[in-house]
């Protein structure tokens, strides 16, 4: 795992490595997904001050925030709102003053949004005072300053039934999105299921994810060169809809609406076939509960297909970490700190080992890490840590949804995509 790890923290680097290019900001992320050392404190050590965390809701995360409560105690309040509403909630959340939730469990894109409106702080003191065992390697920094601690390492992949496809005829995994294409037609044409393909196509942040990895599968930018203009209103962009397109036409009808709750619910309930989905659900989604042995002894996971005789997988490379809000006492920055630090301990991980890819000491691969792994080796970049690539997220999430269900042509969606991006962007001062 140590050498994926150190592939993975390559791709970042060379990804990331546009310090010359004046809307990066000197971003630079130091090996993210390289291994964490972790502070280990009997009792938490949290003298003062409260914690209050805002977070997505997955079991990797549930186990964090669970170890971060049991440092409440003796005056010391610890609360936790996991929500998948999180990204709705958190500029809103973190603007207030005192803020509403001193940590945010963050990622490649939230960690950008935050900063851009300084909702969060540097770490460098924290990290000095209590992150002894951290090693450089391990921390998120921008401009030198550290603003995050990684802690697991995530990306959609492949899951398939091999019972659906033995039954249906094919031969092997999908390797390619062409693949998933005739699998389901296999699938669908032999009766076996009405709608055997899902992915995370609910209408927004969801829907323009799944954008966001097609395209990146192309290899193609999604900007012009050194600047915030807009790049996907091309042959890539009309491919990438297209594909997508392709694809939920073997979902159910109600495809806008599966988030990743949704999908995984669906899968648990032996009623899909082929799902791209986070490889955070892969230890909730083999564990059994919720499910059958006939679907979860038959469950592969395989890294995220190609298409388009392309070698990038359609995929994003993320990593989850501690960020600390800039509204709040020094106090209770501090004792979030170590709460976070208790939360990400090698005790928690040993004891969550298959919920998700840890970075951190005590991890070891399991069947569970092994589409994320997959997907790392293969080749897939990291979500694009640029300032403006929300604004270009909130578009797509927005735009695209009128063609797959008919409505209007690629060209058109595309089109909307980029005056909607291009409107906001020159709000926000990305573009003149």
């Amino acid at each position: 795992m140590v050498g994926i790890n150190q592939d993975v923290a390559k791709f970042v680097v060379s990804y990331y490595n546009w310090e010359k290019q004046m809307f990066l900001n000197k971003i630079t992320v130091a090996g993210a997904f390289m291994f964490l050392g972790t502070t280990a404190m009997a009792g938490c050590g949290i003298s003062s001050g409260n914690v209050s965390i805002l977070s997505n809701d997955f079991p990797a995360i549930q186990a964090v925030t669970a170890a971060a409560s049991t440092c409440a105690g003796d005056g010391v309040m610890v609360e936790a709102n996991l929500t998948k509403d999180h990204k709705d909630i958190m500029v809103a959340a973190l603007t207030a003053n005192p803020a509403q939730y001193t940590s945010i469990i963050a990622s490649n894109s939230t960690l950008v949004t935050l900063m851009n409106d300084g909702l969060v702080q540097s770490l460098d003191a924290l990290v000095e005072k209590h992150g002894s065992g951290l090693k450089p390697s391990q921390l998120v920094t921008v401009d030198g300053k550290i603003m995050a601690v990684a802690f697991m390492a995530n990306a959609q992949h492949l899951f398939s039934r091999s019972d659906m496809l033995e039954q249906a005829g094919v031969s092997s995994i999908p390797a390619t999105y062409e693949d998933v294409l005739v699998a389901a037609e296999a699938i669908k044409s032999a009766g076996l299921m009405d709608y055997p393909v899902a992915l995370n196509t609910k209408a927004g942040w969801n829907l323009a994810e799944e954008f966001v990895n097609m395209y990146m599968g192309t290899g193609a930018e999604f900007f012009k060169p050194g600047t915030a203009e807009v790049a996907v209103n091309n042959d890539h962009g009309v491919a990438t809809l297209n594909m997508l397109k392709s694809l939920v036409a073997y979902s159910n009808p109600d495809y806008l609406t599966y988030d990743s709750n949704a999908t995984q619910a669906e899968w648990e309930a032996g009623n899909i076939a082929l799902a791209t989905l986070w490889g955070s659900r892969g230890g909730a989604v083999l564990d059994g509960e919720g499910s059958t042995e006939a679907v979860t002894s038959t469950t592969v996971l395989t890294g995220a297909p190609t298409w388009g005789n392309n070698a990038r997988p359609a995929s994003t490379l993320w990593w989850d970490g501690i960020a600390i809000s800039a509204n709040i006492s020094d106090e209770d920055a501090e004792a979030t700190f170590i709460a976070m630090m208790h939360g990400i301990s090698s005790d928690v991980i040993k004891a969550n080992n298959d919920a998700t890819v840890w970075l951190g000491d005590g991890y070891t691969p399991s069947a569970a890490s092994a589409g994320v792994t997959a997907t790392a080796a293969g080749g897939a970049a990291p979500y694009p840590m640029l300032p403006f690539m929300g604004t270009l997220h909130g578009a797509l999430g927005a735009e695209i949804s009128d063609f797959l269900q008919g409505s209007e042509s690629a060209e058109q969606a595309l089109m909307d995509v980029e005056a909607a991006y291009t409107a906001a962007a020159t709000e926000k001062g990305f573009l003149k």
